[in-house]
């Protein structure tokens, strides 16, 4: 029996990368998708032995690039069982007066139209063989707005919006999907946030401990591997310190 295919957007780091690595060890073929090609070879030459693996190298915020690279596939890989909609960005952590444009645009043009993207291109498939299942990660960003959060908890308000359309739009057809909402998790994230200054993104996860890229691809592997009649259709997932976006026990 073949394997299941998966792709994973944002797969170079972090939640994409640990999500890779999990569904290579159980049993899926993978499409790793990501910007930084050596990062995606590199990752490639250390699956290969567990399934097969395919490379796209792109920008999930460009829809040509989207379309290019989706058709460059060869027609067995067109059957995508498992779409993780994972890549997404966060700049800046600014007052709404004092945000960048370049800033808003780069979460809006990642963080949903990448999704959207991604999705018109893989969902027809789906919809066509009337089976599959769309893992968008979220965050609780999209559950809740924090100070100075504004546009990158927007952003993630409109995934939550988008998976719940998702969710009513694609069940005549047999289509999971699936939210996962994230509290704070340490990979590279914050780094990216605060543009490269290491102390202010380290001090994000200190007092605690936070969840892991790992805790995230566990999570991805059980619901993607439930019983045809089981979708797990929305889940917020904290490290145990924390109780809401702003609430975090630091006293360890």
């Amino acid at each position: 029996m073949s394997k299941r295919k998966a792709l994973i957007t944002g797969a170079t780091s972090g939640i994409g990368l640990a999500t890779a690595k999990t569904l290579a060890e159980n049993n899926f073929d993978i499409i790793i998708c990501g910007r930084r090609l050596e990062r995606l070879k590199s990752l490639q030459d250390e699956l290969s032995s567990l399934c097969e693996v395919k490379i796209l190298s792109f920008d999930v915020s460009r829809s040509n690039e989207v379309k290019k690279a989706i058709n460059s596939l060869p027609d067995d890989w067109k059957v995508i069982d498992v779409l993780v909609n994972n890549a997404g960005n966060a700049h800046g952590l600014s007052p709404i007066q004092d945000g960048s444009i370049e800033d808003w645009d780069a979460m809006i043009d990642i963080n949903v139209k990448g999704l959207l993207y991604m999705t018109k291109e893989v969902i027809p498939g789906m919809v066509e063989r009337e089976r599959g299942h769309v893992v968008n990660i979220g965050s609780i960003a999209g559950k809740e707005v924090y100070a100075n959060g504004n546009v990158y908890c927007a952003s993630k308000h409109a995934v939550d919006a988008i998976n719940k359309g998702m969710l009513l739009d694609l069940n005549a057809y047999n289509i999971k999907v699936t939210s996962i909402n994230p509290g704070l998790v340490e990979t590279e994230f914050s780094k990216v946030r605060f543009k490269g200054d290491e102390e202010r993104a380290n001090n994000v996860y200190k007092g605690f401990d936070p969840l892991v890229a790992q805790d995230i691809a566990d999570t991805i592997l059980f619901v993607v591997t439930r019983p045809a009649h089981v979708n797990i259709s929305d889940l917020t997932i904290f490290p145990t310190a924390q109780a809401s976006a702003t609430t975090v026990n630091k006293s360890k």
